[in-house]
């Protein structure tokens, strides 16, 4: 038996954002950039890890509407589409930094090398749906992929019973449509939790959910091993807490790893520092200015101007990576024999969960900090050893009951940042239309095919205005008016069409232009909100 456990665990999750009636749509961009920085170079790590014999082990989360994007042709064409150009002017970049700025050949080189591996790896590998790829790693026992709310409505804010269920059932149905399998596992929207969801869960056929820390600490009774042990709720659901320390080795704007000097720095992209007529080709037909990710310069320090930042040298970022991983790995190690020490024999498990776009979009070294990370534990694996939940689980540990406390992993780990001053008056709308939509599936025992189609689309419509992403960009202040107007548009659709069935109205040129915008979910039967 090692000292302790390890278990990473990513939250791969973006809001559906798909706009048919644009060519281009900026938002869209979303997943482009995340396929392209994230998900691609993940795919391609796990799999070098598990044919080379280091067998990584982990959890990922990958939402409901991220799978449906990631299944989707249309945005599968615009991607294509967004990498060939991406590509076109990484080598367009090579010839003109070659003769004009030397000093970034390198940072180009690397551009053009992993935009060209990454287009064949959509193409050729993954036949462009990403989908492939995960589920095929999750059958060669890489990786266990959990769920997630359907839309990541935040479910603790959501105000009926029938309203929470089917944000969970929905996410379990469309995990079986897209993985084959039941899933063991849920990231709770915003891991945030209140008495009574483990019931949902359970009858979902559900397991075991991730939490915040705050979750066990302020539960009753007091968690013996802290957040470095599960829990099991009293009807048997299993939770799984967040470590606070690897959380801010790598989270941290201070002391993480990601503000090194030497790693790319985020904020500073050609799409800005380039002649506008040079980009022209590359830009949206609107030519406006906009992040194309491809970034030059190095943090080079927190207090060196946005303007001032130092080239970037891939080499030097990738000996940093080696080294921060190698440093996490030995604190892991004295972690879990300081804790096990503590416990008293007792095995820890350090659950570690992390958006995973802060893995090579926030954090562009993340993914090769992690390959390094899984190479080192390997050889480490005596000492502390990589595990899913699931596998925990399994191993049989004695796993102490508790009631957790209602929690989110949100500033002060409550739900101010879904529900403040800023964003309020959403929730009203929200809660008008969770009502209305259990009334209406009551009343609608036996709808002909065009009420059917009808329901079925108000509760598409219903899900994406529960979405937590539009809570909270308001309270960021990112993508404030698009946020806003996301929402609102939901609402008004699912109204309209609300009015139309209530009438027996029903417009069905209209309702075949919203399920052809709003298509997610094309297995979902609205009788999940029956009361």
């Amino acid at each position: 038996m090692p000292v302790g456990y390890f278990s990473l665990i990513l939250h791969a999750h973006l809001p559906f954002v798909r706009h048919p009636e644009y060519p281009e749509f900026l938002e869209e961009d979303w997943l482009y950039e995340a396929i392209t920085e994230v998900y691609l170079p993940l795919l391609f790590i796990f799999q070098n890890l598990h044919e080379s014999g280091a067998k990584p082990r982990l959890a990922m989360n990958i939402s409901p509407s991220l799978c449906e994007m990631l299944a989707d042709k249309l945005l599968e064409t615009r991607y294509t589409r967004h990498l060939e150009n991406l590509l076109e002017l990484s080598k367009k970049e090579l010839d003109r930094v070659s003769r004009r700025e030397p000093q970034f050949f390198d940072v180009v080189k690397m551009y053009v090398d992993n935009l060209g591996a990454s287009l064949k790896l959509w193409n050729d590998k993954y036949q462009r749906n990403l989908l492939n790829g995960f589920r095929e790693l999750q059958e060669e026992g890489v990786l266990e992929i959990i769920t997630c709310g359907a839309t990541h409505g935040f479910l603790p804010l959501i105000s009926t019973p029938e309203a929470r269920r089917a944000q969970i059932e929905i996410a379990v149905a469309n995990y079986k449509k897209h993985f084959g399998r039941q899933p063991r596992g849920i990231w709770l929207p915003e891991c945030a939790y209140e008495s009574g969801l483990e019931d949902l869960l359970k009858d979902a056929g559900i397991e075991y959910f991730i939490g915040d820390s705050h979750a066990l600490l302020y539960g009753e009774p007091r968690p013996r091993y802290g957040v470095h042990a599960p829990v099991m709720c009293p009807n048997g659901v299993a939770v799984f807490a967040r470590d606070v320390e690897t959380s801010q080795q790598v989270w941290s704007a201070e002391v993480g790893y990601p503000g090194n000097a030497v790693y790319r720095e985020f904020y500073r992209d050609v799409g800005w520092d380039l002649p506008l007529d040079y980009l022209k080709p590359h830009l949206h037909k609107d030519a406006a200015r906009r992040h194309l990710g491809l970034k030059y310069h190095r943090i080079s320090g927190r207090s060196v101007p946005v303007d001032k930042k130092q080239p970037y040298l891939p080499k030097l970022a990738s000996i940093k990576a080696l080294e921060d991983a190698s440093d996490f790995v030995g604190k892991r190690i004295w972690q879990a024999h300081k804790l096990r020490k503590t416990f008293e024999g007792h095995p820890p498990l350090i659950t570690s969960p992390y958006d995973a776009e802060l893995f090579g979009h926030w954090w562009f070294e993340g993914p090769q900090f992690l390959d390094f990370l899984f190479r080192e534990l390997y050889f480490r694996r005596n000492e502390v050893r990589t595990v899913s939940p699931g596998d925990f689980l399994d191993a049989g540990f004695l796993i102490q009951i508790q009631q957790p406390s209602a929690s989110s992993w949100g500033e002060n780990g409550y739900y101010k940042v879904w529900l403040n001053e800023g964003n309020s008056w959403m929730y009203p709308y929200t809660h008008d239309a969770e009502r209305r939509m259990t009334e209406l599936a009551n009343k609608f025992n036996e709808p002909n095919e065009l009420e059917n189609r009808t329901l079925n689309q108000m509760a598409r419509e219903l899900l994406l205005a529960e979405s937590s992403d539009w809570a909270f960009q308001i309270y960021q202040g990112t993508t404030v008016q698009y946020s806003s107007n996301r929402f609102k548009s939901h609402i008004h659709r699912f109204n309209l069409l609300a009015a139309q069935l209530e009438k027996g109205e029903i417009n069905k040129e209209l309702l075949t232009e919203i399920e052809n915008r709003d298509n997610i979910f094309q297995e979902i039967d609205y009788q999940i909100y029956k009361s």
